[in-house]
């Protein structure tokens, strides 16, 4: 028997509650993983939520990644004792994922712990800190400028706390949008240069292109944020697109990539190749500062999750939530 964060259908709602489950319960996979660590993201919010229709089957667990030890392996990658980490494939919304105990998963989709991280500060990083590790590395393919103001908008998040840290560590001049002054002196912990408010970015650009001032960034609100984020891109300079907290319409026009040469970098995180994923995994473990990490920390138990879900879809959550499924 293991513990699991259930969801079920309660009439036109979903419900989450824990529940004892048996091992026969779990899903087909070829790898057995005694979980120790999950994490809420954005996506979890919404599948714990019912929201988004991403969860097509019930009863389910959700958890879109996980790390702990394996247990039980047919696949020639992996024995028992591992060290292991998920994030992406769709686990969590078409197959059950990591708020419980154990799960079982193809052994293609897990990657190794990476040497100094336990599963505990993996699961800090989780699935936001591997998206935004993945958007830094996509800025620095496309030639990201030293010396420049790189902004991260919606920074207090998951994806935004993690683009701060990192970015700040390699040098750049981090300018973080928010819209609660409350986490001021945490984004400034994080390594922040500035920060600016959120609400200059929720109408749309009045014009195609505005003064240049970005040498990069890291967006995860999308809509009229990610629309005036471009009109104000230096020449050359690329916008990497992670998140639509703001909203999924895009509306601007193609001048900023006519006439300054502006990149918009899309940021995939759940097929990303397992290449990526690796060199991604290796890049945090080295330019993510363990400060950081340690300041992003909220710990949870799986009884907590429902509560935080329905908080971090309303921007009420700071940094990341590491649930222990154990607690």
């Amino acid at each position: 028997m293991f513990k699991a964060l259930v969801l079920d259908h309660a009439g036109a709602a979903v419900g989450a509650k824990v529940h004892e489950l048996d091992e026969s319960a779990l899903p087909a996979g070829d790898v057995t993983v005694a979980v120790e660590y999950s994490s809420l993201n954005y996506k979890d919010g919404l599948v714990v939520n019912g929201a988004g229709g991403l969860v097509k089957k019930y009863p389910h667990v959700p958890g879109i990644d996980f790390a702990g030890t394996v247990r039980d392996s047919r696949h020639p990658a992996w024995k028992p004792g591992d060290a292991v980490v998920l994030t992406g494939w769709r686990v969590g919304e078409v197959q059950w994922g990591g708020l419980a105990q154990l799960a079982r998963v193809s052994g293609d989709w897990l990657v190794p712990l990476p040497s100094g991280l336990d599963a505990r500060r993996a699961m800090v990083v989780g699935t936001a800190g591997f998206t935004a590790m993945l958007a830094v590395m996509a800025l620095e393919a496309h030639g990201i400028a030293t010396g420049g103001e790189v902004l991260v908008t919606g920074a207090a998040g998951g994806v935004g706390s993690v683009a701060t840290a990192i970015l700040a560590k390699l040098g750049h001049a981090v300018i973080a949008s928010t819209g609660r002054a409350e986490t001021h002196d945490y984004l400034r912990r994080l390594g922040a240069r500035d920060l600016i408010d959120r609400s200059p970015f929720a109408d749309a650009a009045a014009r195609p292109l505005e003064s240049e001032r970005w040498a990069g960034c890291v967006d995860s609100v999308g809509g009229n944020t990610l629309a005036r984020v471009l009109a104000q891109m230096r020449y050359g300079a690329s916008v990497a697109a992670v998140g639509l907290a703001g909203g999924n319409k895009l509306q601007t026009t193609v001048i900023p990539f006519l006439l300054r040469g502006v990149n918009l970098l899309g940021i995939d995180s759940v097929m990303c190749p397992r290449e990526k994923r690796l060199a991604a995994w290796q890049r945090i473990a080295r330019d993510l500062p363990a400060a950081a990490l340690d300041a992003m920390i909220v710990e949870a138990g799986l009884a907590e999750v429902p509560r935080l879900a329905a908080d971090i879809l309303q921007g009420r959550v700071r940094g990341r939530v590491v649930v222990d499924v154990n607690r």
